[in-house]
């Protein structure tokens, strides 16, 4: 393939880091788990739009200065932060039950809504960026690394297998909704475990070292 080296190791290693559990992991589930299979698979939209976008930033070098410039990174590592901390907060103080009584109530959720906080969730996580960054020039030969083409062909490589992975949680994450619809003790539970989670997840993006 056009400048890439080691295709399947990529996919590979691509499989073993989709399967790494992250913050959008929880928002899929959570959704999910919540509202339902098409929740879970407008999250799931959201998510793969927002690394579409750093697919197209890897591919155009533009990635770089996040990775080169510490100002560039801290910012968009706050943002991110902030982000997330902001979503385990509303969860934490939301008192509205989690699971929908009737599958009819699906249908008046704000589909754009859970798509847009999914596209947030991925587009403001710098690690993503970084990963793109550290990872693929590991499967690109030399004589390419000027090249946009394989930066896109891999991205977008791992893009397919995370999305099929993210669908996957969210049609099994889905099926529990019948089961937990009718015990709102367990709903309560599992938003305030979602709630702290996200909550970690920004306190630790903000703490941690560059």
């Amino acid at each position: 393939m056009i400048g890439i080296e080691n295709y399947l190791g990529f996919i590979i290693a691509g499989i073993i880091m989709n399967l790494t559990p992250g913050a959008d992991t929880i928002y899929i589930i959570t959704r999910s788990i919540a509202q339902g299979k098409k929740a879970g698979i407008y999250s799931v939209l959201g998510i793969s739009c927002g690394a579409i976008i750093h697919v197209i930033l890897a591919g155009l070098g533009l990635s770089v200065i996040l990775a080169n410039s510490i100002l560039a990174f801290n910012i968009i590592k706050w943002i991110g932060a902030v982000y997330l901390i902001y979503l385990g907060v509303k969860m934490l103080l939301d008192k509205s039950k989690l699971f929908a009584d009737k599958q009819t109530e699906f249908e008046k959720l704000n589909f754009w809504k859970i798509f847009r906080q999914g596209f947030w969730t991925n587009l403001l996580n710098p690690k993503v960026a970084i990963f793109f960054l550290s990872l693929l020039p590991q499967f690109i030969k030399p004589e390419y690394v000027d090249s946009s083409i394989p930066f896109i062909i891999l991205g977008l490589t791992f893009l397919t297998t995370g999305t099929i992975w993210c669908l996957f949680l969210a049609y099994s994450a889905s099926f529990m909704t019948n089961t937990l619809r009718n015990n709102d003790r367990i709903g309560k539970i599992m938003k305030k475990v979602s709630g702290f989670v996200f909550v970690g997840l920004g306190l630790q993006l903000l703490l941690k070292r560059n």
